[in-house]
């Protein structure tokens, strides 16, 4: 079962798999083709690797407007502080999975 119930509270909390899948998809299905050639190709390369503060990190990103992310991962603007190293890494394997 996908989604557990903690009692007395009437949360929904989600289990490691189905975290992994929403947050895939949501990085394939942007806003914005160009996001999701960017953030889709790194989602299936990292997501299942990361631990929970960084999934957390990813999944913070993953609320930002790709009319925001873009020119972060671009480095056109500076990104919050808080994202900078993510945003940095993504940069990376986007323009080394491109140079090929």
């Amino acid at each position: 079962m996908a989604i557990k119930r903690f009692e007395g509270v009437g949360i929904m909390a989600e289990t490691a798999e189905a975290r992994l899948k929403r947050m895939s998809m949501r990085s394939w299905r942007r806003g914005t083709k160009e996001m999701d050639l960017i953030l889709g190709p790194w989602s299936d390369a990292h997501l299942a690797g990361l631990d929970d503060a960084d999934l957390a990190l990813y999944d913070s990103l993953l609320n930002e407007n790709d009319q925001d992310l873009l020119p972060w991962v671009l480095g056109q603007r500076q990104p919050p502080e808080r994202l900078a190293g993510l945003i940095a890494e993504i940069g990376a394997f986007a323009r080394a999975r491109l140079s090929r």
